[in-house]
């Protein structure tokens, strides 16, 4: 995101809004300048949340991100063991996300040591999708996850693609997946029940300044404007926006019968 773009985000966003989460459908610590926009942010008092695979969490940045006034950071972690967590994070590294917790919570433990600053943030939220190759490991999950140097573990069912005729990664357990089977054989997404919380309080800025009704709109299909063509709190309130939010009260839109709030 340039600092252009960001620059208008915070000007619009500081006005109404309470939360900022510096994460859409990418790897936010590639940002060179996210410290310094989460330090902004928090500034204009905004509660700033970073959500992060982990793997570019360096000791420096680690610091950076504590100094910033980071309120909170999502680390997902899909397994204690390298073939677990590979299972769905191909290619990473399990080492450098325990090691990644590790130095935020030392950086954070030094701030703290400070006479003149009491500081409990960021809190470190360790965040675990429920899928077959780990199922084994939840309750390990429960027992570790504060001796790793998180605050908070969170289990969250997984958005799996092609899932009809089942899928390796689906749970035995049925209550733990976002997919039910139906009485012809297919597995379907589980059903919702009416209204979505999010079209109505928030959006997500796009790096070019695109707003969308929410994260599920990776494709930016439903855009309701640029942030550098119109308000923010116009965009919001604009007859395009308000033509989604009636759709999404239907689940009418491709991206809602996705989506798993």
């Amino acid at each position: 995101m340039s600092r252009e773009v960001w620059e208008r985000v915070l000007e619009q966003a500081a006005k109404t809004a309470l939360v900022i989460q510096f994460y859409f459908q990418g790897e936010p610590l590639l940002n060179k300048n996210l410290p310094a926009m989460i330090r902004e942010a928090h500034e204009a008092g905004l509660y700033t949340i970073v959500s992060t695979n982990a793997q570019a969490l360096t000791p420096a940045m680690a610091d950076a991100l504590v100094a910033a006034g980071l309120d909170r950071i999502i680390i997902s972690m899909d397994g204690l063991t390298e073939e677990s967590y590979n299972a769905y994070r191909v290619g990473g590294s399990l080492e450098k996300t325990k090691a990644a917790i590790r130095y935020l919570s030392e950086a954070k433990n030094k701030k703290n040591l400070s006479p003149f600053t009491f500081h409990l943030s960021p809190l470190i939220e360790l965040q675990c999708l429920r899928l077959k190759t780990n199922e084994h490991e939840w309750q390990a999950f429960k027992r570790e996850y504060k001796a790793l140097g998180a605050d908070r573990l969170v289990f969250k069912t997984a958005q799996l693609y092609d899932y009809q005729n089942g899928h390796p990664l689906m749970p035995s357990d049925p209550r733990y997946s976002r997919y039910v089977k139906g009485s012809d054989g297919l597995y379907h997404r589980r059903k919702l029940g009416r209204g979505c919380l999010r079209v109505w309080s928030g959006v997500v800025v796009t790096t070019t300044g695109e707003v969308l009704p929410c994260c599920y709109d990776k494709a930016h299909a439903h855009a309701y404007g640029n942030i550098m063509d119109a308000p923010l709190a116009q965009l919001f309130a604009s007859d395009r926006a308000n033509v989604f939010r009636q759709a999404a009260l239907s689940e009418t839109p491709q991206i809602c019968k996705e989506c798993y709030r």
